[in-house]
């Protein structure tokens, strides 16, 4: 039996034979474990058991168990290969073991991929030398001196280039900015969507500018999005020198206050220039929206200050405001209401047309009414005002009014926002009381409308879960 045993190919061979398999089991168990767990060391333990094993065990089977010749050239190839993938494998581990789990904030987190790329390349060239010295007994030496003095020449030759892209690599290693900050550079003001060895992309909005890392480097730059607090859009806007700035002041803070994008909890603020020119300044949660609030603003403005009579630009001009589109208006709503041409004509010097822009709103909820508002144009979304947010409640399209708690001196329970561009017709609580006066049937289809609008809120309550008392006054 020693003898047997003491023949070092049936030994070696009968290792290979039991232990291979045995430990390609376990592998197969742990990778099993170790994927179901998402953990990151799974392509190390892959590797090994798909790669490194099998190879090994090819190696054995050449060296232990057929005992070819060290110099034989099979030999040399599979121990070339078997060096290379250990030299992978050994990457990997150190990979996940540095970077798999870096901390938030941590230097292993913020080290650009780049210098990880390089490192292992480095790691990769010296492994390779070392294993082709052990191998194949190369002589590695004067390759390497050749190679760098080969670098210093391209290095003296192309030093400006070097240099910048030296500059544009501890550029990227400090990290002063990442994927999806806003910075302005002072000709650039944008968002950066791509950070690469050579280049910053980003996107100005009208197109992607592509900024050298060097030019980053050797400049003076602002990161927009570093700051906790909260970012300002600002806007200058200018008025007639007629229109009074308090009245001016107010309008702007009442627009910028509306604005979907301003900062919850903030206040916008405005203060008089000289000039008929006003400064305005909204607070926002990132310049990301600081152009589509500034944009906004002065949108809702155009409108805004039309409804008010005062002059943006200089401008009070309304073409809502023509006679003929009034008369217009109160012919569309004539049969609804009940209205004879005397009526209308009566009638028109108390009502007005106004107009909104998409997005405002034209009815706030829990307030209660002074006029009846009927759509002439465009579309109003409805909504009801909750905890959890609004909940859409219908629409009102043309015909159609809110407001109509007007008649019973009810808080309105709805909110309407113009849907899109829409006009208009603004009827006092004087004009409603007139007309209910002249025909009650009026006042009873605006009983009646109220009524579906309550049902329509209470079901739209319903659906999203919402129990809440009847919508009387609310």
């Amino acid at each position: 039996m020693d003898e047997l045993f003491g023949e070092g190919w049936l030994f070696w061979g009968i290792v290979l034979a039991l232990g291979v398999p045995v430990l390609l089991v376990v592998l197969t168990e742990v990778l099993g474990w170790l994927t179901r767990r998402g953990s990151a060391a799974a392509g190390p333990v892959r590797l090994l058991r798909n790669w490194v094993v099998p190879v090994g065990a090819l190696f054995g089977l050449l060296i232990f168990a057929i005992q070819s010749p060290a110099e034989q050239v099979w030999a040399r190839v599979v121990a070339t290969v078997l060096g290379f993938l250990v030299i992978l494998l050994v990457l990997s581990a150190l990979n996940v073991a540095l970077f798999a789990n870096a901390k938030p904030g941590s230097w292993r987190e913020r080290i650009p991929s780049i210098f990880v790329d390089l490192g292992r390349l480095v790691l990769i060239v010296v492994g390779l030398a070392i294993l082709f010295s052990w191998v194949w007994d190369a002589d590695v030496g004067g390759l390497i001196a050749a190679l760098g003095v080969t670098s210093i020449v391209i290095g003296l030759a192309l030093q400006n280039a070097v240099g910048g892209i030296i500059s544009g690599l501890l550029l990227l290693f400090e990290q002063p900015f990442k994927l999806g900050d806003w910075l302005d550079t002072g000709s650039v003001r944008g968002r950066v969507i791509e950070v690469n060895w050579r280049a910053v992309h980003i996107d100005t909005g009208a197109g992607v500018q592509i900024v050298p890392n060097a030019s980053l480097a050797n400049a003076s730059f602002t990161n927009l999005s570093l700051p906790t607090e909260l970012h300002r859009a600002i806007a200058t806007v200018t008025f007639s020198t007629d229109d009074p700035p308090h009245e001016v002041i107010d309008l702007v803070v009442d627009v910028a206050r509306g604005l979907p994008m301003a900062a919850s909890g903030e206040q916008p603020a405005a203060r008089y220039l000289g000039a008929a020119k006003y400064l305005v300044e909204v607070p926002v949660s990132g310049p990301a929206a600081a152009d589509d609030a500034v944009s906004l603003l002065l949108a809702w403005l155009w409108y805004a200050a039309r409804r008010r009579g005062l002059s943006l630009d200089g401008d009070s001009t309304d073409p809502v405001a023509e006679p003929s589109a009034l008369s217009a208006a109160l012919e569309l709503i004539a049969p609804a209401f009940r209205l004879s041409a005397d009526d209308r004509e009566r009638l028109a010097p108390s009502c007005h047309l106004e107009r909104y822009g998409t997005g405002e709103v034209v009815q706030q909820p829990d307030q209660v009414p002074d006029v009846l508002r009927v759509v002439v144009d465009g579309r109003l979304a409805l909504s009801i005002v909750t905890d959890r947010g609004a909940i859409d409640s219908g629409t009102a399209d043309v015909g159609e009014s809110v407001g109509q708690t007007v008649l019973t001196r009810e808080p309105s329970f709805v909110r309407a926002v113009a849907a899109e561009v829409s006009t208009i017709l603004v009827m006092p609580l004087s004009v409603i009381d007139e007309i209910v006066r002249s025909n009650p049937a009026v006042a009873r289809d605006i009983g009646q409308a109220i009524e579906n609008r309550r049902r329509a809120a209470s079901d739209a309550l319903a659906a999203a879960g919402i129990v809440r008392g009847a919508l009387g006054g609310r």
